[in-house]
């Protein structure tokens, strides 16, 4: 019996050894294939290292207006940070972000991927949609994002927010879409319509940053987020975001002057971009343009979406001899384009008025915003569909000015300087006697209406002919 059991222990060592081998050798190819990098690089991880540099981080101090206390009279105020992020839209250092980031922010701090820090200037701002375009200037070009459609989306497809959650820099979420076309009242002023919605974490911060998909394609702008809810964030599609930006930085509102394009994308962003309309005498007209023609460069900048004109001709100045090429009946066609001045004016080509000719207020007005003013009715503002209570009409712009470099001509209607509207002379008043503190600020926002829209920029007020610089 004894050597029966022996026999069966030295029997079992043999049939024991090769399973303890085999998983041994398991294991081991398992902890291998584990720590293999190309497993690990998965295309969330791809999209969010060819994107990051071309997503900032925005940062700013702005005053907010406390509802009136018990015992006060007046309003107080009180200094919050705010925070957003936003993407780089073209080269030169345009971004693309929400307006509530930058309204109200003295100066809009923004921090590249890399760490380096810039003050941007808000270039437009479109307050319906909540989208605004900044601009920072570098010394190399920047990296941009890389734009998709939001025709296509599914839901349930995976996606990746990237933004400045909580102020923790370049924060990265994953999750689906939820779901598409969501309507989002946020108060009693402000809606948002056909929005993507997503169960990737977007927290404050993440407003104007983008929502890709897992090619790394920007398909959403982030916007908002549901109070108390977790798993419900919001996205502006980025064909309606791209559509508005497009109207922003329309070169006609940014620097006076105009081609006279109106450019569709017919088969949506990712096909052609055509010719829909050329206006007559236009700088369009002129160089041979015609409808119908599809772009496909404009100088060294390739036409793949609406947008791309107006960043092609951005910068340039009057009588400048841009090179085009279209398709036309199936054949490549070489144009110029010559740029030209809108109404035959340049931005400093402007009205002047002879001082004696002034009232007072006139001449507080000319002195400290290079402009004169006359009162111009609520009723003409509100026949164009603008719900303002007035404004004042420019009579004429000091050339050389802040306002005449800012392209402001006679005709617009100032409706708001810096927090305060100017319906009427006593408004504009009211911040001419406080022209020492705001000139100390640097260039503020000021607001004019044209025709019917709306367009903004900086005004560096002057006191005692000394013009506020930053």
């Amino acid at each position: 019996m004894p050597i029966l059991r022996l026999l069966s222990r030295r029997a079992a060592r043999p049939a024991l050894w090769p399973l303890a081998l085999a998983a041994s050798i398991g294991a081991s190819h398992h902890r291998a294939a584990l720590a293999s990098p190309a497993d690990r690089v998965t295309p969330i991880v791809t999209a969010v290292k060819n994107s990051a540099p071309a997503v900032v981080n925005i940062q700013g101090q702005k005053s907010v207006v406390e509802p009136l206390a018990v015992g006060r009279t007046t309003p107080a105020s009180r200094e919050v940070n705010g925070m957003g992020t936003g993407v780089v839209i073209d080269s030169r250092g345009y971004i693309l972000t929400n307006h509530h980031v930058v309204d109200g922010v003295r100066q809009i701090n923004v921090t590249l991927d890399g760490g380096q820090a810039y003050v941007a200037q808000l270039v437009a701002h479109d307050r319906e949609t909540d989208l605004a375009v900044i601009r920072i200037k570098t010394p190399q070009p920047l990296p941009t994002i890389k734009l998709g459609t939001s025709q296509d989306l599914m839901t349930g497809e995976t996606v990746i927010a990237l933004g400045n959650a909580y102020g923790y820099e370049h924060t990265v979420t994953s999750g689906i879409i939820s779901a598409l076309h969501r309507n989002v009242q946020v108060n009693e002023t402000q809606q948002y319509l056909d929005l993507i919605q997503t169960d990737a974490s977007i927290n404050p911060g993440n407003s104007g940053g983008p929502l890709m998909n897992l090619e790394g394609d920007m398909i959403g702008l982030n916007v908002a987020v549901r109070a108390g809810a977790q798993g419900i964030g919001f996205a502006i599609p980025v064909d309606k975001a791209l559509e508005v930006a497009a109207k922003m930085i329309k070169v006609e509102k940014l620097e006076s002057y105009w081609h006279g394009i109106t450019p569709l994308a017919i088969d949506g962003p990712a096909g052609p971009v055509t010719i829909a309309r050329v206006e007559r005498d236009s700088p369009a007209e002129l160089g041979g343009l015609q409808r119908g023609d599809e772009l496909e460069q404009i100088g060294t900048t390739s036409i793949d979406r609406p947008l791309d004109v107006e960043r092609s001709l951005l910068g340039r100045r009057p009588g400048e001899r841009v090179p085009v090429l279209v398709q036309r009946d199936g054949q490549q066609v070489a144009l110029d384009l010559v740029i030209a001045a809108k109404s035959g004016r340049t931005r400093t080509e402007v009205a002047d008025v002879a001082e004696p000719q002034m009232s007072t207020f006139q001449q507080a007005t000319w002195n400290a915003f290079g402009l004169t003013l006359e009162p111009v009715p609520a009723a003409v503002l509100r026949d164009r569909g603008l719900p303002l209570d007035g404004g004042m009409r420019v009579v004429s712009v000091k050339p050389g000015s802040s306002a005449a470099s800012q392209g402001v001509v006679k005709g617009d209607i100032l409706v708001q300087i810096h927090r305060w509207y100017t319906t009427s002379e006593e408004d504009v008043q009211f911040i001419l006697n406080r022209a020492d503190a705001v000139a100390k600020l640097g260039a503020v926002r000021f607001d004019i209406v044209r025709g019917g829209e709306r367009f903004f920029g900086q005004l560096a007020l002057s006191v005692d002919g000394d013009t506020a610089r930053r």
